[in-house]
């Protein structure tokens, strides 16, 4: 049976759909279009009460039953565990050092990286000093990141794992954020190589057409920033 991807074409949602192709398991995509409150509906919030994409049911879950889950990085954990995948070590120094770099994605890439692009790019408003405190942020993370790659092939260690998942979809179109990768050679190589694999190229292409061509309108800026996204539910 297939697991149901409910997910738009983000960074967090192609963290799933890269994993889900690189297990090869059976999936059906449910498009959630977040411009358009999408994530406001019922049969959505009853999966995730935080009305954020992306979550998953699994009609197979522990003890086979329907089981729903959301939070990206929760969500590459269980596939992992459910799968026995080795993109989540057993060995346990390798498992936390695996987890200690998922936790960084989540607490620190991708809330910055997120802020940079708001303020750069979709507020209404240009906030100098805001532009400047993530613009900052997002190359001190990639100087991190930089230096990790310099020690080690992957994030985790010598092997490909979920904290790499995790994090190539807010590194790849690094553009968006003012950032050039080649001042970053070790991102740059961790990068390439990510890019390159079959399963990663499938994942970023789920829903490729359904991304928003041009400008923030004010009506999606008002669903996704502004009193809509804050009203009680």
């Amino acid at each position: 049976m297939a697991i149901q991807v409910w997910t738009w074409p983000t960074p967090n949602g192609h963290k799933v759909h890269i994993m889900l192709e690189e297990l090869g398991l059976p999936y059906e995509v449910i498009p959630v279009n977040i411009g358009a409150g999408e994530q406001f509906r019922p049969e959505f919030l009853a999966i995730t009460p935080n009305h954020r994409i992306p979550a998953i049911v699994d009609p197979a879950g522990p003890e086979g039953r329907p089981f729903s889950l959301f939070e990206s990085g929760a969500i590459l954990v269980y596939l992992a565990e459910k799968t026995g995948s080795p993109l989540l070590p057993k060995a346990p120094e390798a498992r936390y050092r695996c987890l200690q770099w998922l936790m960084f994605q989540m607490g620190g890439v991708g809330p910055m990286f997120g802020q940079y692009n708001h303020f750069a790019n979709y507020a209404k408003e240009r906030i100098p000093y805001a532009i400047e405190r993530y613009r900052n942020e997002v190359a001190r993370l990639h100087r991190v990141l930089d230096k990790r790659l310099s020690e080690s092939e992957y994030l985790a260690g010598p092997d490909y794992s979920i904290a790499d998942i995790a994090t190539f979809p807010w590194v790849r179109n690094p553009q968006r954020r003012g950032i050039d990768l080649a001042q970053y050679p070790a991102v740059k190589r961790w990068h390439d190589a990510i890019a390159a694999r079959p399963a990663v190229q499938r994942g970023v292409q789920v829903l490729a057409d359904r991304q928003r061509q041009g400008p923030i309108s004010d009506a999606e800026r008002e669903v996704l920033f502004g009193g809509i996204q804050f009203a009680p539910r």
